[in-house]
């Protein structure tokens, strides 16, 4: 793996991670869900709404990009 790869990788757990808690936390507080349904609902929700990072190759040389759905097409990072 090259080192931006590495980064999007990076990018990609610490976000969803941060995703993942917060709404574990939410939906534990404000929904009626009990046991198993918490992390589940909290893992969908994450996965749907995080942001998706990938180091690509291009004739410039190796670029980081990110889609995300609250923001129109993909964007460059660095």
């Amino acid at each position: 793996m090259t080192k931006l790869q590495v980064r999007a990788f990076l990018y990609q757990l610490g976000t969803f991670a941060i995703l993942f808690i917060a709404g574990r936390f939410i939906i534990a507080q404000y929904t009626g869900l009990t046991g198993f349904w918490i992390p589940m609902t909290s893992f969908v929700v994450a996965t749907i709404i995080g942001p998706k990072f990938q180091a690509v190759k291009t004739k410039d040389g190796e670029k980081l990009f990110m889609k995300w759905i609250f923001i129109k097409g993909i964007r460059e990072i660095g």
